[in-house]
């Protein structure tokens, strides 16, 4: 009976180790081909002369880096079964946002405070995109402003927490409708019904709030 647990022991060990030879070898190739789509929008960037070209490029740009951002972070924590760290995930995003911001906005400040949570890639991923969709907003109508971005658990035991973006440039006005009605407003919509939750805009307080999941 020992020599048989030990074999078992043995069979179970070695088949952990390929699954994380072969976990390792598919994020290699998700990373590579992200890196590729990447170097080609910037590549189609350079050779654009249209200001509205260029910056579509750059949008386009910071979507890939919001993907890249989760898959990173997402491998990271991986073998801990930990899922995501959403403090690590956020900041490593703004970064991301700030170095691909608009001439006007280089100097667009983004503070972050967010409670020492978890969540899974399938939340992790349209977050970052809600993120993103928000920031690139901001940029635009208050280019010279800032955002603060807030994550704070909710009761304890509940495994929810509200994710709560503010800034000056999301107070409710005409241009900011104009952007809603054209594209934005539809993307913020089909990223909150993948959290499987409102997106609440406070057009007073400049501030957009939402409930996610996050693992326990």
């Amino acid at each position: 009976i020992s020599e048989d647990v030990a074999t078992h022991e043995a069979e179970m060990a070695e088949g952990l180790e390929t699954q994380r030879k072969l976990t390792r070898e598919v994020h290699h190739r998700v990373k590579n081909n992200l890196q590729i789509i990447s170097s080609l929008i910037s590549l189609h960037a350079r050779s654009a002369h249209e200001p509205e070209a260029v910056e579509a490029y750059a949008s386009i740009q910071r979507r890939v880096d919001a993907l890249s951002v989760v898959h990173r972070n997402h491998f990271a924590e991986l073998e801990e079964n930990r899922g995501v760290g959403v403090r690590a995930l956020i900041s490593e995003l703004s970064a991301s946002l700030r170095g691909t911001a608009p001439a006007a906005a280089r100097r667009f400040a983004i503070q972050i405070e967010s409670d020492n949570l978890n969540i899974s890639q399938d939340v992790a991923v349209p977050i970052a995109f809600l993120i993103t969709e928000l920031v690139e907003l901001t940029m635009m109508l208050a280019p010279q402003g800032s955002m603060h971005i807030a994550v704070q658990e909710e009761a304890e035991g509940t495994n929810r927490a509200q994710l709560i973006l503010r800034s000056t440039g999301l107070v409710g006005s005409e241009a900011m409708s104009a952007h809603l009605n054209d594209r934005y407003g539809r993307v913020l919509t089909g990223l909150s019904r993948q959290l499987r939750s409102p997106l609440v805009h406070d057009g007073v307080a400049g501030s957009y709030a939402i409930a996610i999941s996050v693992l326990p």
